[in-house]
C-alpha cells in the first residue's frame, strides 16, 4: 500500500482498515468539504486540542466521500492539523459511492471518538427520512442500535403516514412486511384458480412472503380457512392502539470524561496516570464495538470471552467503589 502527496511521489503507509480505498493521499484541506456531521453537539475542541499534540503518523487517515470530496470520518483529525498550521492531510476514500451522511454514521460507530446515544438515535430517524424503505435491522446495523430500537424510531417518526409494503434489507433484496389478511386471501384465490402454480409465484403475486404462501396452501389443503381468526376483521388485521413508546435514556457522557482525563496534566505526565490513560483507551467500549465484538467472536470463544469479560468488569467495579470511598473518607476529614 503507498501514500502518495500532491506532487505525486509515493512512500509506504499503514494500512488504513474499514471499508476504505486502499491508496492514501496527501491534499489540501482546502479542497475537502466539511462532514456532514451525525454529532448533534458539533466538533470536540478538548479532543481537537489532544489529536492535535500526537504524530500524525500515529493517527487514521481523513477519510473522504470521493464523488463530492466531503469528510466522512475525521473532522476532528483535520482540524488538529489546521490547529498544528498544516496546510495539507492524509486522506483515503471510502468504498462505495453511498449516501455520505450514511456512510459518515458508520464510520463514526467503528472508529474515533464514539457517538452518543443521542447521535445514533438522531441519525435513525434522519436515515429514515432519506431511506424509508430500509429494513430496522439495515439501519440498525448502521447507526449501532437494535432493530427494536429503531422500529420504534420509525413509529415515532412516521406517524399516520403511508408506510411501504415491502423493506429493503441489507442484501439489496425487498421483503414484504407483515402477513396480512388481503395477502392471504389474493394467495388463496391464485391457489384455487391454478393449483399447481409455484408458491414463489404465488408469493410474489399476492405480495406476501414464500412462508406465509406456503402456509395459505397448507390451510387450504386441510379444509381451514387461509386467514387465521387473529387476522379476520373484515379481512384486514385488527390494529392495535399503538402504545407511547419513551424515547431512549441517553447514556453516561463517558467520552466526555475521559476527554477531561487526557488533556489533565497531573495525568498526562506521570507514569502512573499514562497508564490509567492507556486502560481506558483500551477498555472502554462503544455500543457499535460491542455489537461487532457479539457477531464477530468465533463461537467456541464466546464462553470464554464473556468469562473474561466479567473479571475484568469485577475489578473495575471494585476500583470504581474504593475511589469512591476514599473520595468519601477524604471529604470527612
Amino acid at each position: 500500500m503507498l501514500e502518495t502527496d500532491v506532487a505525486g511521489t509515493a512512500e509506504p503507509a499503514r494500512p488504513p482498515g474499514g471499508n476504505r480505498d486502499e491508496t492514501m493521499l496527501r491534499l489540501p484541506i482546502g479542497a475537502l468539504l466539511p462532514a456532514d456531521s451525525p454529532r448533534l453537539q458539533g466538533e470536540d475542541h478538548e479532543h481537537v486540542r489532544a489529536l492535535a499534540e500526537v504524530d500524525e503518523d500515529l493517527l487514521p487517515p481523513v477519510v473522504v466521500h470521493r464523488p463530492t470530496m466531503r469528510v466522512i470520518d475525521g473532522m476532528h483529525r483535520l482540524r488538529a492539523m489546521e490547529l498544528r498550521g498544516r496546510d495539507t492531510v492524509r486522506v483515503c476514500f471510502a468504498a462505495g459511492d453511498e449516501d455520505p451522511f450514511v456512510l459518515a454514521v458508520q464510520h463514526n460507530i467503528q472508529s474515533g471518538l464514539p457517538l452518543s446515544l443521542a447521535d445514533r438515535t438522531a441519525a435513525a430517524a434522519r436515515i429514515l427520512g432519506l431511506h424509508p424503505y430500509w429494513s430496522d435491522r439495515r439501519i440498525a446495523a448502521v447507526t449501532g442500535l437494535s432493530g427494536s430500537t429503531v422500529g420504534a424510531i420509525r413509529v415515532r417518526s412516521t406517524g399516520n403516514s403511508a408506510q411501504s409494503n415491502t423493506r429493503l434489507g441489507r442484501d439489496g433484496r425487498r421483503r414484504p412486511v407483515g402477513h396480512g389478511a388481503e395477502g392471504r386471501v389474493r394467495a388463496a384465490r391464485l391457489l384455487r384458480e391454478n393449483p399447481d402454480m409455484p408458491l414463489r409465484q404465488v408469493a410474489t403475486a399476492a405480495k406476501i412472503s414464500p412462508s406465509t404462501a406456503l402456509d395459505v396452501r397448507d390451510r387450504m389443503r386441510d379444509g381451514r380457512d387461509p386467514v387465521p381468526d387473529k387476522l379476520r376483521n373484515g379481512h384486514h388485521r385488527r390494529k392495535k392502539p399503538t402504545p407511547d413508546v419513551p424515547a431512549p435514556r441517553p447514556a453516561p457522557d463517558w467520552e466526555s470524561d475521559l476527554n477531561q482525563l487526557r488533556v489533565d496534566p497531573s495525568l498526562r505526565f506521570t507514569d502512573t496516570g499514562r497508564f490509567l490513560l492507556r486502560l481506558f483507551d483500551a477498555r472502554l467500549l462503544g455500543h457499535g464495538e460491542r455489537a461487532q465484538l457479539v457477531t464477530s467472536v468465533p463461537a467456541h470463544c464466546r464462553m470464554t470471552v464473556a468469562r473474561l469479560a466479567r473479571v475484568i468488569g469485577t475489578a473495575w467495579h471494585q476500583l470504581a467503589a474504593e475511589l469512591e470511598q476514599c473520595h468519601r473518607n477524604r471529604a470527612e476529614t
